[in-house]
């Protein structure tokens, strides 16, 4: 019945302090996340219960969680944040992270520059 499922957080917004140059982690920086997570949800469409899916709500906790970790790279906040997704829910297959630093210091002007990543989890390759 059911092919794919995914739960998504869209748009969180974070002020942190990321960056390779010195002011970039004085300063800090806004960011924008977006997640994109395969995991069947079809337990959840029947028993109605939070406990068979992946809860949202400790999702973000998790990226805030994350996000508050100074790092010169958004490549390795992205994954990392993947990584603890998949870590806590190991039912999750697929993890798409997209993470962009609002106002990068790179003279241009520009919506933002990040990175997107694709992960899957070992756990579930080939489910």
């Amino acid at each position: 019945m059911l092919k794919d499922s995914y739960i998504y957080l869209r748009n969180l917004r974070f002020h942190a302090f990321h960056g390779v140059e010195a002011q970039e982690r004085m300063t800090g920086n806004d960011y924008e996340l977006n997640l994109r997570i395969q995991v069947d949800v079809s337990a959840a469409m029947v028993s109605d219960n939070v406990t068979d899916t992946v809860n949202y709500a400790e999702v973000y906790t998790l990226a805030k969680d994350e996000m508050a970790i100074p790092s010169n790279l958004v490549e390795h906040i992205a994954y990392r944040i993947g990584k603890s997704v998949m870590k806590r829910w190991p039912a999750v297959c697929s993890i798409k992270v997209c993470l962009t630093k609002l106002n990068p210091p790179m003279g241009a002007d520009c919506d933002g520059a990040g990175v997107e990543l694709y992960l899957i989890n070992d756990k579930t390759e080939g489910l």
